[in-house]
C-alpha cells in the first residue's frame, strides 16, 4: 500500500507539473512562478525573504526565480527604501496583467486534474493532502 501511494502521488504530482509547465508558458511564466506572482499581486514591493517565507521556500531559491522573471518582464527589482542590502520586488505592468490570465489557467487546471470527482470528494482530497503534509512536517 505504501509504495502503491508513493507511486500514485509521484506520478499525480509529474503529470500536474508537466501540464502546469505547459499552461503557464503559454504566458512566458515558469510552473512554480505563479506563486511568486501571486505573492505578489496580493502585495507588491515584497523581499525576496519575505517571499520565501510566505511560499516556505529558501531566500536563494526566490532570488534565482526573481532573476529569471525579471528577464521575462515579469517584475524588476528596486532598492529597498531603509535597508540598502535589501530589494523589493515590484511587478512590471506585463506581471500586473497577467493576474487573471494565470488565475484562469488555474482554474483550468484544476478542472482538468478534477474533473472526475465530485465536490465532496475534491474536498476531501485537498484535506487529505494536507493532512500528508502535515505528517511529513
Amino acid at each position: 500500500m505504501a509504495e502503491d501511494f508513493h507511486t500514485a502521488f509521484w506520478n499525480a504530482k509529474r503529470a500536474m507539473a508537466q501540464a502546469a509547465e505547459v499552461a503557464y508558458n503559454r504566458h512566458g511564466v515558469r510552473a512554480g512562478q505563479q506563486f511568486i506572482l501571486r505573492c505578489l499581486w496580493e502585495e507588491d514591493g515584497l523581499t525576496p525573504g519575505e517571499i520565501a517565507r510566505r511560499l516556505e521556500l529558501a531566500t536563494p531559491t526566490v532570488t534565482r526565480a526573481a532573476t529569471r522573471m525579471e528577464a521575462a518582464g515579469l517584475l524588476r527589482r528596486e532598492p529597498h527604501p531603509t535597508d540598502a542590502r535589501l530589494v523589493r520586488l515590484r511587478l512590471t505592468e506585463r506581471g500586473r496583467e497577467l493576474e487573471s490570465v494565470i488565475a484562469g489557467e488555474v482554474d483550468r487546471l484544476n478542472e482538468r486534474a478534477l474533473t472526475t470527482l465530485d465536490a465532496a470528494d475534491r474536498e476531501r482530497l485537498v484535506r487529505f493532502l494536507r493532512e500528508v503534509r502535515r505528517n511529513l512536517a
